[in-house]
């Protein structure tokens, strides 16, 4: 079984956005090429919950992340950050051997 843990502080966030979203609303997280360092995170809304999703649930917050993106986020922690240079969901990648200075693109 794959293991993505979702901290405090990313649930709390995600609460705060889907509570301007319809009912139902989960944050679906892909995994797609492209990106500068050759993958790159995907974040979207999302209310249609496919059979075969992992879903990651914290503090009544859901994340969604679809079969092929899980073999490259496995052992990841989804984070929520607020610094100087501004606020954004934070995947800390134990594969990813480097990443870009946006930090939604990767390299395996």
């Amino acid at each position: 079984m794959s293991e993505i843990t979702l901290t405090e502080r990313a649930a709390r966030r995600i609460n705060e956005i889907m509570a301007s979203e319809p009912t139902g609303s989960m944050l679906r997280i892909s995994v797609n090429g492209g990106g500068c360092s050759g993958f790159q995170y995907a974040f979207d809304v999302d209310r249609a919950r496919q059979d075969d999703d992992l879903v990651i649930e914290r503090d009544g917050a859901a994340v969604l992340v679809d079969q092929v993106s899980i073999q490259y986020m496995d052992g990841s922690v989804i984070d929520f950050v607020d610094d100087l240079i501004g606020q954004s969901f934070k995947i800390e990648n134990p594969h990813a051997i480097a990443s870009c200075g946006c930090g939604t693109s990767f390299s395996l």
